[in-house]
């Protein structure tokens, strides 16, 4: 028996609580992204230069990073739906605050606190969804995860954008607090609370497990999956907006947004990740996407036809979100009594990569041909899809199987 949740299966509204996951996956995640729009702004305002302006995104990341290698074990002790309810007001608070500050200074220390509270959600709504939906429905449910995470990328700067413009750049926080307090109402209300797993454990245990999941080589591969996902994902909307603004393209700042934004539709194909591993087995539908990624990153710098390149843009964007759920599957099924701790590593890796995702790009274009960028990233990807290829098949194929849990 177990004690994963002390609500019935049977009375779970397992639809319910997807939306609700997917939204607040959304909603969070584009507190990542919304300064972006606020580089040139923050930079004019404050009297500084945009390298140091971007700062703000850049201690956001370390702030979600950290916290990832945090909040899992956390939520081992006090539960998932705990942690990620507490974080979610503590979002709020944070995200008012950086509404009413006129210093710079002040800007970098909330939004590295805002991106410590972030991370409240990311690996614990994953952990969550592995332990609190049976099998069939669980790379599905982590799809439209990861949907919005994904989404949230181009939501947050669109958001940004229009409100900073109308409003002012404050109104952008002003609202996400809004936002976010709104989101821990259907949060606390509609979801389902799981079991505690490590209720009498001193709450700085878990996390001296950490060294113990890179002891796993299952789970050391799926990592270095991890890393080059969604850092070549980031790398290839870098040297995107740089080739399209070059000829024979030229586009405005305005137009390669709405090439960004047509990307929503590759990442609309997540939810359905479910249904392919329901049929080929998760780790075929983690190398499919992978190679769909590769196929579209390598040959976007073949092609002068914008059309037909955004096309490729949409094929590679699908195949990174069919193999992000996947993956997030494999992590959380591997990790066993460690989920909450495999799952926060994982999710540290994968934000990790977006980090480096813009250097390299800058790196590699500096050889002046984007078809040699574009070959060289998906290069990088390549060495994902060789270790995804070497992830056991006998564990694989085991942990595809339905688990049947037994409630108290």
């Amino acid at each position: 028996m177990n004690n994963y949740t002390n609500v019935s299966t049977a009375n779970r509204n397992y639809s319910l609580m997807t939306v609700i996951l997917c939204w607040s996956g959304l909603a969070v995640m584009s507190s990542l992204y919304v300064t972006i729009p606020l580089i040139s702004v923050f930079a004019q305002l404050f009297s500084i230069s945009p390298t140091q302006a971007a700062a703000a995104g850049s201690t956001f990341s370390i702030g979600f990073a950290l916290g990832c290698l945090i909040y899992g074990a956390l939520s081992d002790k006090y539960g998932r739906k705990t942690v990620i309810f507490v974080g979610l007001l503590v979002l709020t608070i944070i995200s008012l605050l950086l509404g009413f500050v006129d210093q710079f200074a002040w800007i970098l220390v909330l939004r590295g606190l805002q991106g410590a509270a972030a991370a409240t959600f990311s690996p614990v709504a994953l952990a969550y969804a592995v332990e609190m939906y049976p099998a069939e429905k669980r790379v599905t449910t982590i799809g439209f995860i990861s949907t919005g995470f994904l989404v949230a990328g181009i939501v947050g700067q669109v958001f940004s954008s229009v409100v900073s413009e109308q409003y002012g750049w404050n109104a952008v926080f002003y609202i996400l607090a809004v936002v976010y307090v709104l989101t821990a109402v259907l949060v606390f209300f509609f979801l389902p609370k799981g079991g505690v797993h490590q209720a009498h454990a001193n709450i700085w245990e878990p996390m001296k497990q950490i060294g113990s999941v890179f002891i796993q080589k299952q789970l050391v591969l799926c990592y270095l999956v991890a890393f080059v996902l969604l850092m070549s994902f980031v790398s290839m909307y870098t040297v995107l907006g740089s080739y399209l603004s070059q000829a024979p393209f030229e586009l405005s700042k305005q137009d390669i947004l709405y090439v960004r934004t047509i990307g929503i539709i590759g990442m609309l194909v997540s939810p359905f990740a479910g249904t392919l591993s329901k049929h080929f087995g998760i780790r075929v539908t983690l190398r499919l996407g992978l190679l769909l990624a590769i196929i579209g990153l390598a040959t976007m710098g073949m092609i002068s036809n914008l059309p037909l390149l955004v096309i490729l843009s949409i094929v590679f964007v699908s195949g990174i979100a069919i193999a992000v759920p996947s993956l997030v599957s494999l992590v959380g099924q591997l990790g066993g009594k460690m989920r909450g701790i495999a799952v926060s590593v994982y999710t540290f890796i994968l934000f990790t990569g977006t980090s480096f995702g813009p250097i390299i790009s800058l790196y590699f274009m500096k050889s002046g041909s984007y078809l040699i960028t574009f070959i060289l990233l998906a290069c990088i990807l390549c060495v994902g899809l060789l270790a995804a290829i070497f992830i056991n098949r006998e564990v694989a194929e085991e942990i595809e199987r339905p688990v049947v849990h037994v409630e108290v």
